[in-house]
This record gives C-alpha cells, structure tokens and sequence, in this order.
C-alpha cells in the first residue's frame, strides 16, 4: 500500500505560479493571454481549451486570470450538468459585482459531462449565457470534436493543448525531487515520465506515491506500481500527425492507440484529403502511405518484422513532414469508408461470382469463364422471358435473390 508524504498534493503545491512556469505549452498560453487581453463581446465570446488530461489547460486559466487580474469564477461541469442548473449559476455570477470592482473570467471545467439531449439542454443553454455574457468565458474539454459542441466551437476561439512531451514531464519532477530531496535514478524517472503518455498531473501524483516517504525513486519502486495503461482517441493522435511538422511529437502519436497499423494507414487514407489542400501535401503524404504499404506487404509475405519499425515511421513523420507548415483550420476527422464501400461492392458483385459458380458447376467450366461469357447472356434472357429465366434458375439451383438481380435491368 502507498501513502502520500503529507496531506498536501504535489500538483497543488508545485503549480504553477504565473504563466512562463506552464510546461511545455508557449503558444497555446500565448493564444489564452491574447484572447483574454484582447476581449471583444462583439466577436468570439468564449475561449474553448482542449487537449488530454493533465496537459495544463486549468492551472493555465488560473495563471492568466491572476496576471491580467481578473476575478475568476470557477465552474465544474459535474455540478451544472443541465439547462437549469447552468443559468442559475451563470446568470448569478453575470449578475454579481466583483468584489474587487476587477473585470471577471469565467471558467466553465471539463465540459465534456455536460448534457447535450433535449430533456436536458445543458449545452444549448451554455452557449446561451455565453452569447449574453459580457465577461469572457473559457471552457476546457478533452475533445472539442464531438458533434455536441457544434455550436460552441462556432462561438469560441479554440486553442489546443497538445499531450507533454516526457521530457517536460521530466524537467517538472526534477525541480520536485530537488525542492522535496528526493534520490532518484535517471531512468526511473524517464520511465515514470512516460508511461504517463504527456499527462504531468498524473505523472506529480504518481511520484509523491512512490517516493514521497521513502524520499527515493528506482525502477524497482515502478514494478511496484505497475503500468498506467493511458489510451488515447484516434482523434487525438491524428491532430499529432496532421497538425505537425515537429517529427518527435509525431513519431509517438500512435504508440497509445488501440488500432492496429491496417486500421491506422485506413484512418489517414480517409482523413489527409480533408486537412491537406495543397496538391503536393496530399502527395507527399499519400507517397509516405504507400511506402508504409510496401513494407506492410512485405512483412505478411516474407515475416521480416524489424520492417515495422520503418512503418511507424512512415505513416507518423512521413505524413507530417510532407506538408511544409500547418493548417490552421478545424477538422473533424472520420473512421474510413473504405470497409462499408468494400462491403457494398461485395454485396454487389458477390451474386454475380454465386451465379456464376453454379453455371460453371452445371456446364463444366470455370468460374471465371462462366462470369465473362455466359453470364452477360443468362442476364438478358432473365430480363426478356422471365418465364424461360424461372425454368432456367430451377435447373441452376438458384435462389429468390439471385433470379431477382439477373432479372433486373441495368
């Protein structure tokens, strides 16, 4: 059983105190100072953070709002979960005076619990207060992308919090381990940082389990604690490839994906087309695709499986180095169609090759003869003398559905 030092958490003790200590996150904290500096009521209302647990999106709000000082409102989402319950709260602090005479911030938390259904009405009446509001609003959620915040993206300007690299996490759990006088063993400490896949809150809390009594930390203490299983949307890890040009955040993006490399190289057939508009980005990264196929192929017939490497390669910084800079737009990315139009083409054709397998049975060729040179004609027949067709599918042993495509005209 583990214990914490004391009864204060790491993550409440070391957070950050103004803006510059945010770990690894300059141009998103830039785009939040700008955006509440800059306030216009006429434009975008809200500011709408998104990206993975523990990448700073909250303790980033805090910093701001105490540097520009502003009074900060602080809502969970878990406590104004419907439409009455948010135009309580809300509408109360629109209608309250500061107590310092300051301006106000607004933080809606983690607005991925609030309801989006009808007898509810939790997120149509936020974008209300947020239209009325004549203080800004910042809103955080993991994923934005969800059809539910529609309309909320449209009223807010989004900024995006990538996953922290594990050396950031690193740097942070140094200064803990000086500031605490904590051993530690370098590779330990790589190792905790990881397996946290760029959440530093998880990371901080995790190291005051292991080490905040004992005052030390080595590998043995991480085989104590065993292994966060982080898992992370296709979504996100598609924003790592197709929204950089920095190979080191896009060499890992799949690495906590529960998708095999098949189903991936499907995700980014479907989805370049949609975040590249430049004829030779949508080449570059189409060529990178096709080398990981080569290798792919190569793997299933020869078993050489030291070429995977070379596929993650491929389809993670292949991709992401094919486009000189990024786009700054919104996407929202789709699962491939390629199965359901795979599926319907075998739907379709699959009773032309049934057919055909049962004229090659009864007149002693193959199948691939009967599909090109008797079928055309058996088909016309069927559309021309439907009583002749009927004779003819009885002695061919064929069923309902198969007489009724052959009698129908193209």
């Amino acid at each position: 059983m583990f214990f914490m030092s004391d009864n204060y958490s790491w993550t409440e003790k070391y957070k950050p105190k103004s803006s510059d200590e945010i770990q690894g996150q300059d141009k998103a904290v830039e785009q939040l100072i700008n955006f509440v500096k800059n306030y216009n009521p006429k434009f975008k209302k809200a500011g709408f953070l998104y990206g993975e647990p523990g990448s700073g999106k909250t303790c980033s709000v805090h910093t701001v709002a105490k540097e520009a000082g502003l009074e900060l409102i602080e809502i969970n989402a878990s406590d104004v979960r419907n439409k009455d319950e948010i135009e309580q709260k809300i509408g109360a602090v629109m209608g309250q005076q500061s107590l310092f005479f300051s301006s106000k911030l607004i933080l809606m938390d983690e607005v991925d619990g609030v309801s989006s259904t009808k007898d509810r009405g939790g997120l149509a009446a936020l974008g209300k207060m947020i239209e009325k509001s004549k203080y800004p609003i910042i809103l955080t959620a993991n994923d934005p992308f969800d059809k539910k915040f529609a309309d909320l993206r449209k009223k807010s300007v989004m900024i995006e919090f990538h996953g922290l690299m594990y050396t950031s996490i690193v740097k942070v759990l140094k200064k803990i381990a000086d500031k605490e006088n904590i051993s530690y063993d370098d590779n330990a400490l790589n190792s905790l940082a990881r397996r946290n896949g760029g959440d530093l809150r998880g990371a901080i809390n995790d190291f005051q389990t292991l080490s905040g009594i004992t005052k030390k930390l080595d590998m043995g203490d991480l085989d104590d604690l065993g292994t966060r299983k982080h898992t992370e949307s296709m979504h996100e890890a598609l924003i790592k490839v197709l929204k950089t040009i920095k190979p080191e955040i896009a060499l890992s993006a799949f690495d906590n994906v529960e998708e095999n490399q098949d189903a991936i190289i499907m995700w980014l057939d479907e989805n370049i087309p949609k975040e590249y508009e430049k004829p030779a980005d949508i080449a570059g990264a189409y060529d990178a695709l096709s080398m990981a196929d080569i290798y792919r192929k190569r793997i299933k017939r020869w078993q050489h499986w030291r070429f995977m490497v070379y596929i993650n390669d491929f389809i993670t910084a292949g991709v992401a180095l094919s486009k000189d800079e990024k786009y700054k737009k919104f996407v929202k990315y789709s699962p491939t169609t390629r199965i359901l139009k795979m599926w319907q083409a075998n739907m379709k054709f699959g009773k032309r090759k049934e057919i055909a397998r049962k004229v090659a049975a009864y007149t002693h060729t193959s199948p691939k003869y009967a599909l090109q040179n008797v079928l055309p004609y058996l088909k016309k027949i069927f559309e021309m003398n439907k009583n002749y067709g009927q004779m003819l599918g009885e002695v061919l042993e064929l069923d309902n559905a198969e007489i009724t495509w052959l009698s129908q005209k193209n």
